[in-house]
């Protein structure tokens, strides 16, 4: 007799309630990771390093990682069948195409008298838990965390096995899935970036620990800062539990900065929350009434903003963030997202579409739910009026242009009092600083007074078709 292990969006062996069940019970273990074939090509560059972590961290404990691709029903219940597995153990998913494909699995291994055993490891709380007082779901994110607060998050992290002792089963070769890009080779910078797997993972924690969390509530709004955790794409692998970030973190204090940190831990559970109730949020709006929302997409806009090439110095330095490191800035990408939304009136759902292909954590549930929030589109979502001006928000939080100076350097050498408007540069300033703008630096494909405008008067058009 074996137990089944399926990693998914738990590639760790710390705090992993799936592993540390099976352990526990003796027997030979099956250590399985299925390719998901529908991540985006960042997601599909971080996973290769990521289970190269894994596969080495199981082989440390005598175990071996066995990867097989193909439908995940089938190649389970063929591995139980072959190798007298009597309970298979997962950690719990809430994209729609898990929930599915573990329905089906149930069905399939209940057939054949083996145990489908799903377990809370990539949330801090299983969706159903956290209800309002009449036992609905939270529509708004204030008295969601609030009651997140109130149940408190009550088990400490698992250790990791000392040993595995695994079935002597063949593997697949992750080089033929060919996750990498080859030629042209864009990944250098994620490369120089990131640290994917478990290890990179703690050193990201505790490197945020050991002083940045402390001044999070301020820092992490500025983007030439390192004042963020950076652990959104180790968290979305499952490289680390939210549950033992979350109880590191507040083992450092209860001062404002942690508190800060411990909302936006809530707020990706919010996400989760959201995915739960609405599947579709990638694509559909939550407020029904946005579907009828008046985009006027112009030619040659969208492609303009994915190469960081719309004119305006913070967008373009978050986008071309994204393009080398395969992550953006949080306030940066609520910049670029409400420029496309509401100064390009482009669909949500192509920059989420974009975000999928190039972030390393795409994920359902934060990606969908913060592009709905920036198009006012879904719950508790920023009113659709409310409209960033990304000059402001440059000269507010990149006072100094280094953040625009790093990622656009085309521009580096204009003064701070025009880095994020060049447009009103004096001719003078613009030649020495050897910018051209239309040439070396594209002109504004609208400035932000206009763009302001066009939004609310579609604004204005939606609410009249609706009162129609």
């Amino acid at each position: 007799m074996a137990q089944l292990v399926w990693f998914r969006n738990d590639l760790r062996l710390t705090d992993n309630p799936a592993l540390h069940k099976a352990a526990e019970s003796g027997e030979p273990l099956i250590l399985l990771y299925i390719l998901d074939e529908r991540a985006g090509a960042a997601s599909r560059w971080w996973l290769h390093y990521s289970l190269t972590a894994l596969a080495m961290d199981i082989e440390a404990r005598g175990g071996r990682l066995v990867l097989r691709r193909g439908n995940p029903v089938e190649v389970i219940s063929g591995l139980v069948k072959a190798h007298d597995v009597i309970a298979v153990h997962a950690a719990r998913s809430y994209e729609p195409f898990w929930r599915e494909t573990d329905r089906k699995l149930d069905v399939e291994l209940k057939e054949i008298d083996c145990g489908l055993y799903r377990h809370l490891s990539a949330s801090l709380f299983p969706p159903e838990r956290i209800t309002t007082k009449v036992g609905g779901p939270f529509g708004v994110y204030t008295p969601f965390s609030k009651a997140c607060f109130e149940a408190g998050v009550p088990e400490g992290p698992l250790p990791a096995p000392a040993t595995l002792n695994c079935a002597p089963i063949e593997s697949e070769v992750l080089a033929d899935w060919k996750l990498l890009p080859t030629k042209p080779d864009w990944a250098g910078g994620m490369r120089a970036e990131w640290t994917p797997g478990e290890a990179g993972a703690h050193a990201r924690l505790n490197a945020f620990l050991a002083g940045p969390i402390q001044s999070y509530s301020e820092a992490r709004d500025f983007p030439d800062r390192p004042g963020t955790s950076k652990l959104s794409p180790h968290a979305h692998f499952g490289e680390i539990s939210p549950r033992y970030v979350w109880h590191r973190a507040k083992a450092t204090g209860d001062g404002k900065g942690v508190q800060t940190f411990l909302k936006e831990l809530l707020w990706r559970e919010f996400s989760i929350n959201l995915l739960w109730q609405y599947p579709d949020i990638r694509t559909q709006p939550i407020r029904k009434e946005f579907a009828a929302f008046p985009w006027k997409e112009k030619a040659g806009h969208l492609a303009a903003w994915r190469r960081g090439q719309t004119g305006i110095p913070i967008v373009d330095a978050g986008m071309r963030e994204l393009w080398q490191t395969g992550w953006m800035h949080n306030r940066v990408r609520m910049i670029c997202a409400s420029y496309l939304v509401k100064h390009l009136l482009i669909p949500w759902q192509a920059g989420e579409a974009w975000f999928w292909d190039t972030l390393c954590e795409a994920d359902e549930a934060a990606n969908g739910a913060s592009w709905q929030w920036v198009a006012g589109s879904g719950a508790d979502a920023a009113p659709y009026f409310r409209i960033f001006n990304p000059v402001l928000q440059g000269q507010k939080f990149d006072p100094a242009g280094g953040y625009v100076r790093r990622f656009v350097p085309e521009l580096e050498k204009l003064p701070d009092a025009y880095i994020h408007a060049p447009w009103d540069a004096p001719s003078l300033v613009l030649a020495g600083a050897g910018v051209r703008l239309g040439r070396t630096y594209p002109k504004p494909l609208i400035l932000p007074a206009d763009g302001r405008q066009a939004a609310l008067s579609a604004y204005e058009m939606l609410k009249a078709r609706q009162g129609a």
